[in-house]
């Protein structure tokens, strides 16, 4: 097959668990046969705890301030979604496109740094915790799973959206952390600007053609 190709999907705002069944869905059933594939997305508000998630009385219940909490099989820890939050599934044969688990870390995290230096906006990452920042507060978050060499899950850009049930939670874990978005320094940049930069940069970051594939997943 021509490893030289990814599609991606636009699938807009979504429930979560929706997506969730799609992508493990869209994995069960790939073989070598299959396109890798990236989805972006939005998600209706919600928490997701990752396999990393700490024991925290403020979380053992199954909403917070009304909005749903998950418990998932990425890595990472607690995080929040909402509408004007990008979301990126990578759906990704890593033995075939002959990468790591380490390099496709380090490609997500070049894809939103570059992506937000596009829009002259300064970004960095920090050695001892995934993710991307600008002025210290953190802007995307990461978090992956990896099933009989298949990618699952991906990443988050915070863009448009409203910040506060991150003070809810400790994000990814972490007490200090505080959350911000692209519109904090950009107010005019919408999503559709942003994914078509996004997808540029890893059309260059994995060395391939990118195509919108438009028929929808069971």
């Amino acid at each position: 097959m021509n490893n030289k190709i990814i599609f991606f999907r636009n699938f807009g705002l979504k429930n979560w668990i929706e997506m969730f069944n799609k992508m493990h869905f869209f994995t069960e059933i790939r073989n070598i046969n299959t396109f890798d594939e990236i989805w972006f997305l939005e998600h209706y508000p919600i928490f997701t705890q990752g396999l990393l998630r700490k024991k925290n009385a403020t979380i053992c219940n199954n909403t917070i301030n009304n909005i749903p909490v998950v418990t998932t099989d990425r890595g990472g820890q607690i995080t929040y979604h909402g509408p004007g939050q990008q979301i990126l599934y990578f759906l990704i044969d890593l033995k075939r496109r002959k990468i790591t688990i380490r390099d496709l870390i380090n490609i997500m995290h070049t894809l939103i740094v570059e992506t937000l230096n596009y829009f002259s906006i300064k970004a960095n990452i920090k050695s001892k915790s995934p993710g991307v920042y600008v002025n210290d507060q953190k802007i995307s978050s990461l978090g992956l799973r990896v099933k009989k060499g298949f990618t699952l899950h991906g990443l988050s850009l915070n863009v448009d959206m409203d910040l506060t049930p991150f003070n809810y939670i400790n994000p990814c874990g972490d007490i200090n952390i505080k959350m911000t978005q692209v519109k904090e320094f950009n107010s005019f940049l919408t999503l559709k600007e942003i994914r078509v930069i996004l997808i540029k940069k890893l059309s260059y970051l994995l060395n391939v053609s990118i195509i919108e594939k438009k028929f929808s997943i069971k």
